[in-house]
């Protein structure tokens, strides 16, 4: 009966903390990584305490128990605080074609100029892909320049890169003239951002593209296991921070510009950051507006990641929201549809 008491509060305490981790996640938007970093580790685990709580929930449901309320108050304030990372909805593609700008943001990962994938034609394939879909205006990140000649149906382009060793080139082509373009340089870093302004009929929209500080992690669970925890630990804390002062330089930038403006790009980071909630302020997330299913765009084994956004203006109207299954980088293209004003 000892052996049968002690196991049961383990299994209760083990509730407990996973209780409280969730519950403290909740608060991990509201606070800045330059202060805290080590906090947004929740973030990226918040699906797993989620499904975790959910387990406990149906066991002391199914049981009988009151331990029930525990999980069932902290999913219930989870699902009040946290954006959901899965959207229960059917899509439809129709609406498309009566959007005013559909808008795709890929980091393409050089179209595997290094050979990361084991496949001849990748260039070729994301080529069909963007052909297909037809977006008016793309943000690759990690673009390589020695390709800019090849998307031909797109008369506008902006490509400059910091001529620096190491630092991302990014890329904008768009079928709308672009008006005004700049770079955004984030300090001792290889990441970067740009802008450019766009005129849509008679409106004028600045779009961004960003590449936020990398974790530097490979995204396989295998090789995170072989790692020195200490190391992986102070390389991903560290990155953590740098995320949080790009984010406060493309606020300020939000702040001191007079367009209505879409955000797209890799933000090396989840919904659930504080990184995520500076720079989104009071902009529309599209998949949280149209999009279904988990909304993976980070190829990580076993386990559904977003970390690519495409963010509008909240007097814009999101029509469709899609995420593409193509693995032809080890992020996932995503594209919009919006109408420019709200209808």
């Amino acid at each position: 009966m000892q052996i049968v008491s002690f196991f049961k509060k383990l299994f209760i305490g083990i509730n407990v903390l996973v209780a409280a981790s969730l519950l403290l996640a909740c608060l991990v938007p509201y606070i800045s990584l330059e202060t805290l970093p080590f906090v947004a580790f929740l973030s990226l685990g918040i699906p797993i305490l989620v499904f975790v709580n959910l387990l406990f929930l149906l066991f002391w449901a199914f049981s009988g128990k009151k331990q029930l309320f525990l999980s069932l108050i902290v999913l219930i304030i989870s699902y009040f605080s946290l954006s959901s990372f899965f959207m229960f909805r059917f899509t439809s593609d129709d609406a498309d074609s009566k959007a005013d700008l559909k808008v795709m943001t890929y980091n393409v990962r050089g179209f595997n100029r290094y050979k990361n994938i084991d496949a001849p034609n990748v260039f070729d394939e994301i080529l069909d892909l963007i052909n297909t879909e037809n977006p008016d205006v793309i943000c690759f990140q990690e673009f390589d320049d020695n390709k800019q000649k090849a998307f031909k149906n797109y008369k506008y382009k902006y490509l400059k890169y910091i001529d620096n060793k190491g630092k991302v080139t990014l890329a904008v082509y768009s079928k709308f003239p672009i008006i005004n373009e700049g770079l955004i340089n984030f300090p001792e870093s290889p990441n970067n951002a740009s802008f450019v302004d766009i005129r849509v009929k008679k409106d004028t929209i600045r779009v961004y593209n960003l590449h936020l500080e990398s974790l530097r992690v490979i995204p396989d669970k295998d090789v995170i296991a072989k790692e020195e925890s200490k190391k992986l630990y102070k390389r991903v804390t560290h990155s953590f921070k740098k995320q949080q002062e790009q984010a406060e330089i493309i606020k300020e930038n939000l702040q001191n510009t007079s367009y209505k403006a879409i955000v797209c790009g890799d933000f090396n980071g989840t919904q659930y950051s504080n990184v995520y909630r500076t720079i989104r302020s009071d902009l529309q997330d599209s998949f949280q507006e149209k999009g279904s299913g988990y909304g993976r765009t980070y190829n990580f084994k076993y386990y559904p990641v977003r970390i690519d956004f495409i963010l509008v203006d909240k007097s814009f109207e999101v029509v469709s929201h899609q995420n593409y299954d193509a693995k032809l980088s080890d992020h996932f293209p995503v594209m919009t549809s919006i109408n420019l004003q709200s209808h």
